[in-house]
């Protein structure tokens, strides 16, 4: 069974966490507690040691959670060829998958072997690439997913500095009346989602800032679903 991003709520401020920031030691018992405390999707960060400099897990350890949660399992794949392992991904328990922009494949055939492996497609852009290069794929993805660290690691700072990618893709987005998500991922926690939400972001991928909050899990979901009222108005035009 797949669960499917498109159901979700437009309007309000959605909430990923990433399992990166988990105990892996107690990884199941760690994603009941998210799902209990409010997460709308499980964010799962894939990484090959190529396209960006770490290596994080792959897909076994998605199948050995997959029959543990009822979320839509976001998968991120900061791997070099996205096209070629959509199908395991998938099948291991993958809903939706974002590649990059920025990987070894063509864009439109990641595009083409995600759709045919049944899940919903997101695309993402490293920090350096402008928002503009996304544009000619707008049409072929549920999610684009902009980077507000450099990827590959954990815990890091909040660019800032990325919010006009963020504002020129929604504008983008609303001006051809698409229904694709708009995605930030890196340093996103209780303070910077008001910057996030105002810029017309509606999913958010938070890490350490959800599984490590020091007052617990539901604290820290509830108060990025309040960012929604600082969602710009033109979030599911």
């Amino acid at each position: 069974m797949k669960y499917d991003l498109r159901q979700l709520d437009f309007g309000r401020i959605l909430v990923s966490p990433s399992v990166l920031a988990a105990d892996f030691g107690r990884l199941n018992e760690d994603i009941a507690a998210v799902t209990a405390a409010g997460a709308d999707l499980l964010h799962l960060d894939v990484m090959d040691g190529h396209l960006v400099p770490n290596i994080s897990f792959g897909v076994p350890v998605i199948k050995s959670i997959r029959s543990k949660s009822q979320l839509v399992f976001d998968t991120h794949l900061m791997i070099a060829r996205p096209a070629r392992y959509a199908k395991s991904f998938a099948q291991a328990g993958a809903d939706h998958l974002t590649f990059h922009l920025e990987s070894d494949d063509d864009p439109k055939a990641a595009i083409s072997a995600i759709r045919e492996a049944g899940c919903t497609v997101g695309i993402s852009i490293k920090p350096a690439t402008p928002a503009e290069a996304v544009f000619p794929f707008l049409e072929l993805v549920d999610l684009v997913l902009v980077m507000t660290v450099e990827p590959g690691f954990g815990g890091q700072s909040f660019m800032a500095d990325m919010m006009p990618k963020v504002r020129c893709l929604r504008r983008e987005i609303t001006k051809r009346q698409l229904p694709v998500r708009l995605q930030t991922d890196g340093g996103v926690d209780e303070n910077t989602i008001k910057t996030v939400a105002a810029n017309g972001c509606d999913v958010v991928v938070a890490g350490t800032a959800v599984f490590r909050h020091p007052e617990g899990m539901k604290i820290a979901i509830d108060r990025l679903h309040a960012a929604t009222s600082l969602l710009n108005a033109e979030v599911g035009a």
